[in-house]
């Protein structure tokens, strides 16, 4: 298989800058000890197609019925033109507990690497599922996966503009 893509790590500034708005409650020695755990994420198989994404953070109390959490996930993904990486939670977590990712699947498109924030990827997991289930997350447990896809365009396509930004971005 040839390689399409590379997980980086963001830089230490666009890693903080996430938490002290998300997690505001972390110390600037929290956010440090999280950085330095974060992993890239990873195949657990050779037959595998997705990339496992691990949580640098320990998600204290865990996620209720009813609650969300945003993780910074301190990873970005630069990809060759033309494809695609796509984010859903892992197929055990959902089915054994119904947590979901806030946007349903995510769409890591290809530009998005260049953005301001470096392309630092964030998860929000949702709980409001009927199973009633607290989901333990620990640092180091991987939450979500990725898997990366081709795609292609329409004929008369002419997208010209440049991305800058995550959510909603594009259509600014």
């Amino acid at each position: 298989m040839n390689a399409i893509a590379k997980f980086e790590k963001v830089s230490f500034e666009v890693y903080k800058q996430a938490c002290e708005s998300l997690l505001p409650q972390l110390s600037t020695d929290e956010i440090i000890t999280a950085y330095e755990n974060i992993r890239l994420p990873r195949r657990a198989t050779a037959g595998s197609a997705g990339y496992d994404f691990f949580s640098p953070i320990k998600l204290d109390g865990g996620l209720k019925k009813g609650g969300d959490f945003t993780f910074p996930t301190g990873i970005r993904c630069k990809m060759d033109e033309g494809w695609v990486l796509v984010l859903a939670p892992r197929s055990s977590m959902g089915f054994k507990s119904g947590v979901h990712l806030a946007n349903t699947v995510g769409i890591i498109d290809q530009d998005y690497y260049y953005s301001d924030n470096e392309g630092h990827i964030m998860v929000k997991l949702v709980n409001d599922s009927s199973l009633a289930k607290t989901l333990k997350i620990s640092c180091g447990d991987a939450f979500c996966q990725g898997v990366l896809l081709p795609f292609g365009t329409a004929e008369g396509d002419d997208a010209a503009a440049k991305r800058n930004g995550g959510f909603g971005s594009t259509g600014n």
